[in-house]
């Protein structure tokens, strides 16, 4: 009997899978058992063509393939290269060492096909003391991003045979990992006038809060959240890895490329729960996970179905999201800035010091919930911007100049939280407020007269804190002053709007 490692995918974690092949002089059958989905099942088809087409002798015997752990659903196609090569060492005298991780589809050809999630395979292959990983030519750069591990890429079974066999050397291959790239980010400096809310979206994106803009049509809102993933610091080397992993899983994982800048994700308005959230039969991240560690924008938030709003709320406040299915459950992550965008008001107002149609506001929030609208940190008002604000010889300032003051407050919340497992205001617990942001006696006053007036929830009262706590940041200062207060107070506008004071 031989046995030969592959890996099989818990969502985005991976477990060991042993494949055991047992021939013998019966009549022809090849049965694969241990709990395979219908694409393992028809890998025997595949197998036994690849093996015929690549010049080899398929055995006219029993054959039967267990993948073990039996308990496991085992989905996918990656089990066709390693059950094809243990099958071929049974009948011959190669052996397969235990220390070699192999991965892979084939075609009827017997060539190796591009398979999806080759670097969160490679990752668990060197974490389970894997020392070889042999996987399809095309997904070497997937898998050489992990270091530590030998891998052998190979573009057909005839090749691995050989390799594994001794009659062929190991194909050098250098691998380059590419720079990520900036360059269709755009630049504030693009964005005229709005220099509230370009300030608001610093904040924002110096203590990792979620933020919501309101505003009639045209007035940038869409601009100056594509343009936010300028000023986000670079994603170091464990965020990239996961944000990584996430992508290969789904074959979104550009070429030689570690995904170094934060994502980006822009679902339309008519997108499912279901495509959000995650899930399916065998549950695959949905639009949440794939902006891990980046942004998740949501242009004409009031067009989103209520089920996908309220799919929001858990992930929003636990930073993952678990889908349940009668198999068991999956965890995906889910730590990532969500930034709304949404007209508010029926009518054509524009000027953002006139007041919205309060009703108008009522019946969106009604669709929203409370609850949600509770999650989002900061919510402001975007206005036109006058004439005198659109000569093009007057230049804002630019993304560069922004992202540091960002990066240097992300330092100072990096120290702050150095033995907890967050890294940005927005994330504290109720205990680190009571540690980090105690306010002065005379922001206590001013905070106290907020909560009185607009009728806050203690739930917005710990969004204000955390928000000053940031302002206070970029400032440079150690403790939340009157001043900090007084600014975070501002980008609460729907409380100022609905408060029975405004």
């Amino acid at each position: 009997m031989t046995r030969v490692f592959s890996g099989a995918f818990l969502g985005l974690d991976s477990l060991t899978i042993e494949i055991e092949i047992d021939i013998r002089s019966k009549l022809k059958n090849f049965e694969i058992v241990g709990l395979p989905s219908a694409a393992v099942k028809e890998s025997n088809k595949r197998v036994e063509a690849a093996i015929v087409n690549s010049g080899f002798h398929f055995p006219g015997k029993q054959i039967v393939v267990n993948l073990a752990p039996a308990g496991v659903r085992k989905i996918g196609t990656l089990f066709d290269l390693p059950i094809a090569l243990g099958i071929l060492a049974e009948e011959s005298d190669m052996e397969i060492p235990n220390d070699t991780f192999i991965a892979g589809e084939l075609s009827l050809d017997g060539r190796l096909r591009p398979a999806q999630g080759i670097l969160l395979l490679a990752g668990h292959a060197l974490d389970n003391g894997f020392k070889t990983f042999i996987c399809p030519l095309e997904n070497a750069h997937e898998a050489m991003l992990i270091e530590g591990l030998q891998v052998i890429a190979i573009s057909n079974l005839a090749e691995a045979f050989e390799i594994l066999n001794g009659t062929r050397d190991i194909p050098k291959i250098k691998i380059e990992t590419k720079a990520a790239s900036y360059e269709n980010l755009g630049c504030f400096s693009d964005v005229k006038g709005q220099e509230s809310a370009k300030r608001a979206l610093e904040i924002a994106a110096a203590g990792g809060h979620n933020i919501l803009m309101l505003g009639p049509p045209g007035t940038g809102k869409t601009m100056l959240a594509k343009r936010l993933s300028g000023i986000l610091p670079i994603m170091d080397m464990r965020e990239s890895l996961e944000t990584s992993k996430i992508h290969s899983v789904l074959g979104l994982l550009e070429q030689n490329t570690l995904i170094q800048q934060r994502p980006f994700r822009a679902p339309h308005h008519t997108a499912s729960d279901i495509s959000i959230v995650g899930g399916g039969r065998f549950p695959k991240p949905g639009e949440i996970s794939l902006s891990h560690n980046g942004i998740l924008f949501m242009d004409e938030m009031q067009e989103f179905s209520s089920a996908v709003i309220q799919v929001l709320r858990q992930p929003l406040e636990e930073k993952k999201i678990t889908i349940s299915r009668a198999e068991g459950s999956v965890e995906f992550p889910a730590r990532f800035m969500l930034v709304g965008a949404m007209n508010p008001s029926k009518g054509a107002q524009r000027d953002i010091n006139s007041a919205w149609d309060v009703e108008d506001i009522k019946k969106l929030i009604k669709k929203l919930s409370y609850p949600f609208l509770d999650r989002i940190d900061m919510h402001i008002q975007v206005g036109s911007v006058p004439y005198e604000k659109l000569d093009k010889s007057q230049k804002g300032e630019g993304s560069e100049t922004i992202k540091k003051r960002v990066e240097e407050a992300r330092l100072i919340q990096i120290e702050r939280f150095k033995d907890s497992p967050i890294t940005v205001n927005a994330d504290m617990s109720p205990k680190m407020l009571e540690l980090f942001c105690e306010p002065s006696p005379t922001a206590k006053d001013i905070l106290k007269m907020a909560m009185d007036k607009l009728n806050l929830s203690l739930r917005s009262y710990d969004k204000i804190i955390k928000c000053a706590r940031t302002i206070a940041d970029l400032a440079g200062d150690t403790t939340i002053n009157e001043i900090h207060i007084s600014e975070a107070l501002q980008y609460r506008a729907l409380d100022r709007i609905l408060s029975d004071n405004y």
